[in-house]
């Protein structure tokens, strides 16, 4: 099963467009984000959690901590 190219913690999802070729003929195709999936330690939860993230969500749970990411997706409803 192929992982879904949506990031859980900054909500970013692939771009859509065309290409164009030197003829100037129109393709559609599409800009993946940088997705991977991480496992973090909740240490209030003793346990760990796996998480679909981009680069950009990776660094943002470098800056702000695993916890409060986590307390951001669960007050949106998502299932972590």
């Amino acid at each position: 099963m192929p992982m879904s190219a949506h990031c859980q913690v900054t909500g970013r999802r692939p771009g859509f467009g065309k290409s164009v070729s030197h003829s100037h003929k129109r393709t559609n195709r599409r800009w993946d984000p940088n997705i991977q999936k991480k496992t973090y330690l909740l240490p209030s939860e003793g346990r760990r959690i796996t998480l679909t993230v981009s680069a950009k969500g990776i660094k943002t749970i470098d800056r702000d901590g695993i916890e409060a990411v986590v307390a951001k997706i669960r007050a949106r409803g998502e299932k972590v």
